[in-house]
């Protein structure tokens, strides 16, 4: 690859660097062909950009991001997968292929939102539900405190009307 072609993959890696909601980066060592297809189409399916990028280059299209915390990290061979959107939808896909027994694909480190985070945090990004899940729970949440009110207020009619009929009951009782 000549200077030219070099430089123009760090600009087109920068930018999609400074577009980035999540990146991680993992080693990628005697995984098959099989599985590396198997984990590039999960990755795709869940809207996550994975390479293999040379460290070099890596670390020069990271200059000036949120990502720069990352040099320390790139040695050996590196994949890195870039989300813009989800960040737990990426996290959940490579952390099941990182528990693969034969442990093939190891993940090293991530960046969420300009911070440094641990293959543990990644883990438990990866342990919670999906945006739609949070989404629909927090709708409920919030439909829930006006479903209530609703039932007291239906309520309120069917209590005077019970009161009034006891009222009444004791009149005619007496």
């Amino acid at each position: 690859m000549n200077k030219e072609n070099k430089q123009e993959q760090v600009v087109q890696m920068h930018e999609r660097l400074v577009r980035a909601k999540a990146v991680f980066l993992a080693d990628f060592r005697g995984m098959n062909v099989g599985q590396a297809t198997s984990l590039r189409n999960e990755l795709r399916n869940a809207s996550v950009e994975y390479k293999v990028f040379k460290n070099t280059l890596l670390d020069l299209a990271a200059k000036g991001t949120d990502i720069e915390c990352l040099s320390p990290y790139l040695a050996g061979p590196t994949a890195i997968a870039i989300t813009y959107d989800d960040p737990v939808g990426a996290a959940k896909v490579l952390s099941k292929f990182a528990k693969d027994p034969q442990g093939k694909f190891v993940l090293k480190v991530g960046v969420l939102s300009g911070k440094l985070i641990d293959v543990k945090q990644i883990q438990a990004l990866a342990d919670l539900p999906s945006r739609e899940v949070l989404i629909a729970k927090m709708l409920g949440s919030m439909q829930a405190p006006a479903t209530n009110f609703v039932g007291v207020l239906a309520a309120l009619p069917g209590s005077l009307v019970r009161a009034l009929d006891a009222i009444r009951a004791k009149k005619e009782g007496n």
